[in-house]
């Protein structure tokens, strides 16, 4: 059975999935259009992250990020850092993540949940789990600038 949990982006495996998230970002979109966070970034007071485990071995992370104030009225997240293993994909564990990173945020009450992908045909198959979830294509947000190797999208929830 898959768990989800709170975990520790420091954490080896997790560092290391991470890090090749990173690295493919790099790999496939120019350097001023990579937006994912590293480790240290995933530890931050605003973010929360997730890991989901199997028998407990890795299989993929994602995180909320909330973009306004914690004492906000109107309360807006970002999703950030999702990532499947390479042995994992295909398993449903991005849907296993995303779930329930949204469920989370309804818990929270936010009004709306954004993300920021990629163009490129590598991230295809992100913006197909990001559509199947009722994701739709919005403006840059929370600093955001309009950026060709950028799709931005938004769900309200």
């Amino acid at each position: 059975m898959i768990h989800i949990a709170h975990d520790d982006p420091s954490r080896p495996d997790v560092d290391q999935l991470l890090s090749e998230h990173l690295a493919d970002m790099f790999a496939t979109s120019p350097a001023g259009s990579v937006h994912a966070l590293d480790h240290a970034a995933l530890s931050g007071p605003l973010i929360t992250f997730w890991t989901a485990r199997e028998d407990g071995e890795l299989l993929g992370c994602g995180a909320l990020k909330l973009l306004d104030s914690p004492h906000s009225t109107a309360k807006h997240g970002e999703i950030k850092s999702m990532r499947t293993t390479a042995s994992a994909r295909g398993r449903g564990v991005a849907t296993l993540v995303l779930t329930h990173i949204l469920d989370e945020a309804r818990s929270r009450n936010y009004g709306r949940i954004f993300l920021e992908t990629g163009t490129e045909e590598y991230f295809a198959p992100a913006r197909r789990l990001y559509t199947r979830n009722g994701f739709t294509e919005c403006p840059p947000f929370a600093g955001y600038a309009l950026d060709p190797n950028s799709v931005f999208m938004e769900l309200r929830l």
